[in-house]
């Protein structure tokens, strides 16, 4: 069973930075690519970003490139979502989750992901 717990979440000013982690556990979390989702109040969940198992490879969607960077760290398995230039729509709960193997980097379906965190809430004030 793989568990994945995301913190670093808050309230933060417009233009503001926050950085989330999303902590996995089991052994096998460098075989797997990762990504970044985000469900605003009344909207369904959308892609922000995802990253290969080496972290050579990323994808980003269109609202949040240029501002946003997926990384992460195989030792710790960890991987983390640094949030610059931050607007009140960015304002969200924020799930990180386990992509399967069989899905290409780039897809934002969240049917392409096996495992999910519970999400961290981000608050962006104007």
């Amino acid at each position: 069973q793989v568990q994945l717990v995301e913190s670093g979440g808050g309230l933060v000013q417009a233009g503001g930075s926050l950085r989330l982690s999303c902590a996995a556990s089991g052994r096998t979390f460098s075989n797997y690519a990762m990504g970044w989702f985000r469900q605003a109040p009344g909207k369904e969940r959308e892609f922000v970003a995802d990253i290969n198992w080496s972290g050579t490879s990323t994808y980003y969607a269109d609202s949040v490139k240029g501002r946003f960077t997926i990384s992460r760290g195989n030792a710790k398995n960890t991987v983390y979502l640094q949030m610059d230039s931050l607007k009140p729509e960015d304002t969200a709960v924020y799930y990180c989750a386990r992509k399967r193997r069989e899905a290409s980097l780039g897809s934002g379906s969240s049917g392409d992901y096996d495992y999910w965190g519970q999400g961290t809430q981000v608050t962006v004030s104007s």
